[in-house]
């Protein structure tokens, strides 16, 4: 139903007397869209449905971005949400090094900002993350299964269900019954940023936010070992970059993902807003400052879809 309404609302755009978006009444709210990887995943050994957008497609959003959105940060969600306007924040998970090399020339060359939420232990020891190492696997197995990406689908949606140590040993079990064995870290060595494009990011006037150590699925995990890992992404940022953690993103962000203890873990240590990964955008009026929803861009988003979703975000609302 959703999906046939946002098509219905891409095909409208469509029309041209509805072609300039700043011609249509603003609307009061903002809409965060999250990115992760960008480029082509061809001939990439992990999980292809990291990348969001080819290089060219992220071009063509930026552009119409710069033209029909107003464009803002974190520290502008309050004033944001309490005027009108098209507010857009733009966002990206993890600290992929693609983020460094094709978006961040990317944004620069439309005059745009974005936020880049790190997941500060690929960083200071860059290895396949847990999602990246399952596809690996798959794709290192003795007998590649027929459909690959279903394979890869089927365990990484098995592996968010586990605690720590379970998520562990499913992983060995993984290696042991493919046949591939573990992912070593030097074949994930050059897939992250380094401090110093952190830095470079930082520099150009993006927003760098927390996103834990390991990344690991925060809700299964007691609430020590939350804090910790909350904690210790804090340090990191504030040693390599010299600003305090005010912005975070919940690993994988669902609505099992994160729990209202976390967030009032982040709360209580100066996060001025945490970010959420479930659909949606956040309508003003009474706001979540823990709980910040932020819509998917994945391949299929074109700029016609683009325009529809800056024109009708209330159709990207999350589910009550």
């Amino acid at each position: 139903m959703i999906a046939g309404k946002r098509e219905h609302a891409a095909a409208l755009l469509e029309r041209r007397p509805l072609r300039r978006l700043r011609t249509l009444p603003a609307w009061r709210g903002v809409l965060v869209l999250n990115y992760h990887r960008v480029g082509d995943p061809h001939g990439s050994p992990f999980d292809h449905r990291l990348w969001s957008a080819s290089a060219d497609a992220l071009d063509a959003h930026l552009r119409v971005l710069a033209r029909e959105a107003d464009v803002i940060g974190p520290p502008d969600l309050p004033d944001a949400l309490a005027g009108r306007g098209r507010h857009v924040m733009i966002t990206f998970d993890d600290g992929y090094r693609d983020n460094h090399e094709i978006a961040l020339p990317l944004l620069r060359a439309h005059g745009l900002r974005a936020t880049f939420f790190l997941a500060t232990g690929f960083l200071d020891r860059p290895r396949a993350a847990w999602w990246d190492e399952l596809a690996w696997m798959v794709r290192h197995a003795r007998r590649p299964p027929r459909d690959a990406e279903a394979a890869i689908a089927a365990l990484t949606a098995r592996y968010r269900t586990l605690g720590p140590a379970q998520a562990a040993a499913f992983l060995n079990e993984v290696a042991e019954r493919t046949g591939a064995g573990r992912c070593p870290p030097a074949a994930a060595a050059g897939e992250w940023m380094t401090w110093d494009m952190a830095r470079e990011l930082r520099d150009a006037g993006m927003w760098i936010g927390g996103h834990t150590v390991d990344h690991p699925i925060l809700a299964t995990l007691p609430l020590e070992a939350q804090a910790a890992e909350i904690d210790g992404c804090a340090a990191r940022l504030e040693a390599e970059l010299g600003e305090p953690m005010r912005w975070f993103a919940y690993p994988v962000g669902d609505r099992e993902a994160f729990t209202q203890a976390t967030g009032r873990l982040l709360t209580g240590r100066g996060v001025a807003a945490a970010f959420s990964f479930y659909g949606g955008y956040q309508p003003s009026g009474t706001w979540d400052p823990a709980d910040v929803p932020r819509t998917h861009v994945g391949p299929r988003c074109d700029e016609r879809m683009l325009r529809a979703m800056l024109a009708l975000p209330q159709l990207f609302t999350r589910p009550s």
